[in-house]
């Protein structure tokens, strides 16, 4: 059964996480997404940990693509890169605003010699604005977004999260954006050229802070692991040095919560009665809450807010969220093989569809693994490929080098 993007042809120019992401995504659903890499290769190949000469960051970030070198400093490979285009139906970039004009490259370089194509960048401010041109990796960008200034405890140091939350963000709307665009060129034969900027994905994920300020005009400020509207609603620590997640976003909910820790005799004061009031009245609630979770222990607290069926978990660490009968049930690790680390472990999609939905089809490409292939299918001899590895427009992964160019889907 096919995926949803059989037979679109993606082409990634990206480093690092957000546009090579948003590439997997699409590779993830079907799509043929062929990586331009330069003859060093995309930057997160450097990134550790390493193993037999492969970064495993790379090989999780980068399945299901093929890798095409091309030296675009050569007129030679923007040629290549503009006949690939010519039979492809996306354009999918992350470098700096104006860098690929310059090679010729740009949305209306590409949509003149294909109308229909869907080009799709991701930049950290945006391709206009004074800005455009300034430097957004992941930290930075939730820096100037706002949402650092959130994040952390009340009077302290803001708290960068634990996870690349601006390029995840950026490659999500990446994503999105190329998709819809790919609806609206299947049904009125014109592509769009999408701009997707980090730092505008950041804002737009900051929702009920953005909603707060442009209201009321008042700065929202850190509430360390409280919640900005509800209580109680955040991490407590319990006896034995855990920590556990508990959210009540109902007056239901908090009843059950405080029966499960005794303290039902409180769930009729009236400074607790409503959503509102036990956020407005949230020291007091808290003062008698934080004893009562701190005198169990978690996994049996946990179980009777479970059997109670108040929401709560524990904070896992990873190898705790892998060893879950959840997790495990739901077959989110999966291993595959790779021609230099062997078999390793991985994630697969989040996404199941009942049928033909994403897979891990095809290892992490080794860099230049398919040059030879892709080339090929645009109609470049053996003789005329070797000449371009020669004259360093291209490159081959070695194990390419002892065998002839083999066509592939045109």
């Amino acid at each position: 059964m096919p995926k949803p993007l059989a037979g679109i042809r993606v082409i990634e120019l990206a480093n690092f996480i957000a546009g090579p992401l948003a590439g997997t995504l699409l590779a993830d659903m079907g799509a043929d997404v062929v990586k331009i890499e330069p003859p060093q290769g995309d930057m997160g190949r450097a990134t550790p940990p390493i193993r037999a000469g492969e970064s495993v960051s790379f090989v999780a970030l980068n399945r299901n693509k093929r890798s095409l070198v091309l030296d675009l400093k050569r007129p030679q490979a923007i040629e290549i890169l503009l006949k690939l285009a010519r039979v492809s139906d996306v354009v999918l970039e992350a470098y700096r605003p104006g860098a690929l004009d310059k090679l010729g490259l740009g949305a209306a370089h590409v949509k003149a010699v294909n109308p229909r194509i869907v080009y799709t960048s991701v930049s950290g401010f945006g391709q206009t604005g004074p800005d455009r041109r300034r430097a957004g990796v992941n930290l930075i960008i939730e820096a100037f977004s706002g949402a650092l200034s959130v994040t952390g405890e009340p009077g302290k140091m803001p708290m960068r999260p634990g996870v690349q939350t601006a390029d995840v963000f950026g490659a999500l709307f990446a994503a999105y954006a190329t998709l819809a665009a790919l609806v609206g060129a299947a049904r009125n034969g014109e592509g769009r050229i999408a701009d997707v900027a980090l730092v505008e994905a950041s804002i737009a994920a900051a929702a009920w802070e953005v909603a707060e300020y442009l209201e009321t005009a008042k700065v929202p400020q850190p509430l360390g692991n409280r919640h900005r509207l509800n209580a109680p609603y955040q991490l407590f620590e319990t006896k034995d040095g855990r920590y556990l997640a508990i959210g009540t976003p109902n007056d239901g909910l908090f009843a059950r919560l405080m029966q499960v820790l005794h303290l039902d005799t409180h769930v009729g004061d009236p400074r607790f009665s409503s959503y509102s009031k036990r956020k407005a009245n949230e020291d007091a609630l808290l003062a008698l809450v934080e004893p009562a979770v701190r005198g169990r222990g978690c996994q049996e607290l946990e179980q009777a807010l479970l059997v109670a069926g108040v929401p709560c978990a524990r904070v896992n660490n990873f190898k705790e969220v892998f060893d879950d009968p959840q997790i495990i049930a739901r077959g989110v690790m999966q291993e595959l093989a790779h021609p230099r680390l062997g078999k390793m472990r991985t994630t697969r999609n989040p996404v199941l569809f009942d049928h033909g939905g994403p897979a891990i089809d095809r290892h992490a490409p080794m860099l230049g693994e398919h040059s030879e292939e892709v080339l090929a299918t645009l109609g470049y001899s053996p003789a005329e490929i070797r000449d371009l590895v020669a004259a360093g427009v291209t490159r081959v992964a070695p194990s390419q080098r002892d065998r002839p160019a083999r066509r592939a889907r045109a």
